[in-house]
């Protein structure tokens, strides 16, 4: 079947196979964008229920298959990860998206006939994104109907995570029980795992990927990877979550509902312990940031604040030091000697023309730290403040009004 990357239209063929009935993610090879395909409605149909690509093969097909032996910064697959392909259908590892630059590589070798039953020795790199990995190929002869589910799952699992923190100061028999009560699920760039102000329902646990700690005015508090839990705090606490956690980078988590979370521990002292020393840590982290912006004197948001205000105020206060303002996606610095203006940056933009756009902004956290260079001290100021202030208020009055006179009309017809 013929698919396309919904964000920069690369078509791929697939085979139908592929797909799953409620849908597969897919990892666009070009602009490496994950979305999700559907299978047509003609092979839905012909499918029985409960039935399996992998059950339909017949057991005497001889199906390469490769083990991932290395890996650096691959947003997909991990160390040890297994995939195959089997006539034009390509089996990753479960429960992960496949890779179509994976495919393509592998696709390019058995094109080019270069395994043989003497290659179980060989390794290779795929072609690479923003990592790389290498595996090896060992030729399958018989496939069986279906991997069977190994008879201590949850040991196999339990200890796949023992070099994760949470787990390694636990007894044995906790990590089992916990680990049975672990859940999947997997996340494309840009999807939101929770959000500021939901009820906290469960706990997070990262296996592969990265994700942002967003709070107030869309700032970002910090960035978690493998291995790094979340969502703890308001388990915990009993209040609504205080931060969103935004993906950054494909990611594949692990999570524990509240209720099954609190059973687990209630039974371990070691768990309790783990968190009571995860969450001083992050109060430590508050108080320490909270500490560094009293101690500079001034702190606060914008939405609070707006900047004519604020500019105004170290203008009126003859105040000398360095105003950062950290909004969404950049950083904005302003000098004032004595509540004139020596030096302005945001954006690219320097001077007159950065000062006005800053007025302009409704969105971010300020922060004022006394005390300027030497160079700057000498520095001459960018102009007059108050004449720079009017000006720029007039140019947003403009935008107004222009904005009235031309756009309002149009929706208004």
């Amino acid at each position: 079947m013929k698919i396309k990357c919904e964000k920069c239209h690369t078509g791929y063929s697939l085979d139908a196979s592929l797909i799953k009935e409620k849908g597969t993610k897919f990892r666009c090879a070009k602009c490496e964008h994950v979305f999700k395909v559907y299978p047509p409605k003609d092979v839905v149909a012909e499918k029985k229920p409960g039935s399996d690509p992998e059950q339909e093969k017949p057991s005497s097909e001889k199906s390469p298959k490769f083990k991932i032996i290395g890996e650096n910064n691959c947003p997909l697959y991990d160390q040890g990860d297994e995939f195959r392909l089997s006539g034009n259908a390509f089996f990753g590892p479960p429960n992960k998206a496949p890779c179509l630059i994976l495919v393509k590589d592998v696709m390019k070798l058995l094109k080019k006939d270069v395994l043989s039953e003497g290659d179980t020795d060989r390794v290779f790199n795929c072609s690479g994104c923003t990592g790389l990995i290498r595996f090896s190929y060992k030729e399958e002869k018989e496939i069986s109907s279906k991997p069977a589910r190994p008879e201590d799952y949850i040991g196999v699992v339990a200890r796949s995570l023992s070099k994760f923190s949470i787990f390694q100061s636990l007894d044995e028999n906790i990590v089992k029980e916990f680990t049975s009560y672990l859940k999947f699920d997997e996340f494309a760039m840009g999807d939101t795992i929770i959000r500021k102000g939901d009820p906290g329902r469960n706990l997070y646990i990262v296996v592969s990927g990265r994700v942002e700690v967003v709070g107030d005015d869309d700032m970002s508090l910090a960035f978690m990877g493998k291995g790094e839990v979340f969502g703890e705090m308001s388990l915990l606490s009993g209040n609504p979550v205080g931060a969103t956690i935004k993906v950054i980078k494909p990611s594949t988590v692990l999570y524990i509902g509240a209720k099954d979370f609190r059973k687990v521990l209630n039974k371990s002292s070691s768990l309790q312990m783990y968190f009571t020393r995860l969450l001083a840590g992050r109060m430590a982290e508050i108080n320490t940031a909270r500490s560094e912006e009293f101690a500079s004197g001034m702190a606060g948001k914008l939405s609070e604040m707006p900047p004519s205000e604020l500019f105004q105020t170290f203008n009126m206060n003859q105040k000398t030091g360095v105003l950062t303002l950290k909004l969404a996606d950049t950083t904005a610095y302003l000098s004032f000697r004595e509540g004139g203006l020596v030096s302005v940056k945001y954006d690219g933009k320097e001077g007159d023309e950065a000062f006005f756009e800053l007025l302009k902004l409704k969105r971010g956290r300020f922060k004022f730290i006394p005390g300027l260079s030497p160079e700057e001290m000498k520095a001459s100021e960018v102009g007059d403040f108050m004449h720079l202030l009017m000006e720029g208020l007039r140019r947003i009055d403009e935008d107004d009004r222009r904005f009235i006179r031309t756009v309002i009309p149009i929706l208004t017809e």
